[in-house]
């Protein structure tokens, strides 16, 4: 069975047992909740697409870890002007494994 998801603002195509890397969730380790914008199920060949959500389906995981992504380095240079200015950032993360997949 698959599912399209929305969250975080980006769309995220799962099946049972996936383990997906998504934008923070404020809940802890362990914790298990219901991703509620499901665009699109398909259970066998026929999927079913939402208008902009399927009616009833909703997608089940667990947080498997909280963390954050590597150093993204951020270099702005003006050439000439002796301009330079050097910043990090990390991205916080959510690793979560979908255990469940449900349509009505």
């Amino acid at each position: 069975m698959l599912a399209i998801i929305r969250t975080g603002g980006k769309q995220y195509l799962v099946s049972e047992g996936d383990t997906i890397h998504i934008e923070k969730l404020p809940h802890a380790e362990g914790a298990s909740f219901t991703f509620d914008e499901v665009l699109m199920v398909q259970d066998g060949n026929e999927p079913v697409l939402g208008h902009p959500l399927v009616e009833g389906a909703t997608v089940e995981g667990t947080i498997v870890k909280q963390g954050r992504d590597d150093k993204k380095i951020v270099f702005r240079y003006h050439n000439k002007t002796r301009y330079r200015k050097k910043a990090g950032h990390r991205q916080h993360f959510s690793e979560v494994k979908i255990t469940r997949i449900t349509a009505e």
